[in-house]
């Protein structure tokens, strides 16, 4: 099984980048999966600019740069989004990146690492409506870093309740993923 682990920020300098490799490494010595990271900021996605809506594009889209998104996209099993708190919501990038594509995402699991000022909170729960609607599966447990604390110095120092909670939701994504597979499940 493979999961992406997406950093959902572009900005320069983001501590998402920090948030996303330290969630890599700790899920490095799982067996029952491989997790990568994708950094949304890599792909240079524009701004819905396709004509033909996601859904009914049948995975054929016209920009180079939401074709390679998409066979990215389409390549994992599940996912664990690293989702900054921008205005008590989702950032724009991410939410973009989400909406160029349909059909990668429908089906496939995701679990949810926000950060942000409140642990990105917030956004994790407008993401749970976001990929209800993609007909996703979500983790009911979440990991939230708090910019404040989290960071000292700039430099993320997760602490061991971090580390714990983590487990925790690669446990649960791990699990709902392999029992997506089930017939019994399927979409």
């Amino acid at each position: 099984m493979k999961i992406a682990i997406i950093v959902g920020s572009t900005r320069p300098g983001r501590l998402g980048s920090q948030v996303g490799a330290w969630v890599a490494a700790h899920a490095t010595d799982r067996d029952e999966a491989t997790f990568e990271v994708l950094e949304v900021a890599d792909f240079g996605l524009s701004l819905l600019d396709e004509a033909t809506i996601p859904g009914a594009a049948d995975r054929e889209y016209e920009n180079p740069r939401t074709r390679e998104w998409s066979t990215a996209v389409d390549s994992y099993d599940g996912f664990v989004f690293v989702a900054p708190e921008y205005n008590h919501s989702v950032s724009a990038a991410m939410k973009n990146a989400f909406d160029v594509l349909y059909p990668e995402w429908a089906g496939k699991t995701v679990a949810f690492v926000g950060y942000g000022a409140s642990g990105g909170i917030r956004a994790v729960e407008h993401w749970r409506g976001i990929v209800a609607n993609a007909s996703m599966f979500a983790t009911r447990n979440q990991v939230a870093v708090n910019t404040l604390t989290d960071f000292p110095g700039g430099e993320l120092a997760p602490s061991d309740r971090l580390a714990t909670d983590l487990t925790g939701v690669l446990d649960e994504l791990v699990t709902l993923t392999s029992r997506i597979g089930s017939p019994a499940l399927a979409i």
